[in-house]
């Protein structure tokens, strides 16, 4: 199955790509404009892509059914990673970019599809994963495989005034990747569940980092 995406395209020859994806009730469009600020001089093909799920209260776009905040129904967060995995894979393929050049980041559920692709070590390994008020999630049956992934770069952002994700899930990840050995990077600011953009200077000079660019 595919999945409606926004598609932002680079300056010149890409050099590497950012997969932004958006949170629960939201779509495609949430986050197309994040792409310019951390990327403005437009080195990567950018992607937004839409969740698969539309029938799901309150309305929008949603990457799995909700259960509980920490434990996404399974079911459907199975189906989605499998959809999701091909999607971006084919994209990807198809414009020569490797998962070695490209960051893959999300905000609430769509950090947690970043997650939950990012820390699957049978698949490619990408050049950094961005978390953005999120949590690592709890699966009958998966587990993250921190022991394949100890190269890959982590950056967290969370709110510590978080009603909807409490700010609890992302000291758990930053602590679980953090033991692991992976190189994890960690902002929390006086906000509550959303961006905030006095790290977006942070984000985007991480951002660089892992895509090569030239200081």
């Amino acid at each position: 199955m595919s999945l409606v995406s926004q598609v932002r395209e680079p300056s010149g020859d890409p050099e590497g790509a950012l997969i932004l994806l958006h949170g629960r009730g939201t779509d495609e469009h949430d986050l197309f404009g994040f792409l310019d600020f951390l990327d403005p001089e437009k080195r990567l093909f950018g992607i937004t892509p839409g969740a698969p799920i539309t029938d799901e209260p309150p309305g929008g776009r949603h990457w799995y059914r909700f259960m509980q905040v920490g434990r996404p129904e399974p079911e459907s967060w199975r189906e989605t990673v499998a959809t999701l995995s091909d999607f971006l894979d084919t994209e990807l393929e198809q414009r020569g970019i490797p998962w070695e050049s490209t960051v893959l980041g999300g905000f609430s559920q769509g950090g947690v599809m970043s997650y939950s692709l990012g820390l699957n070590g049978a698949r490619p390994q990408p050049a950094g994963l961005l978390a953005m008020s999120s949590f690592i999630p709890t699966v009958d049956g998966w587990q993250p495989d921190l022991e394949a992934r100890k190269t890959m770069p982590v950056m967290i952002t969370h709110g510590e005034m978080d009603p909807v994700i409490p700010v609890e899930f992302g000291w758990k990840a930053r602590d679980l990747l953090t033991e692991a050995g992976l190189p994890v990077t960690y902002l929390e600011s006086r906000m509550p569940h959303t961006i905030d953009p006095r790290v977006i200077p942070q984000l985007q000079e991480w951002v660089g980092e892992r895509t090569g660019k030239k200081p």
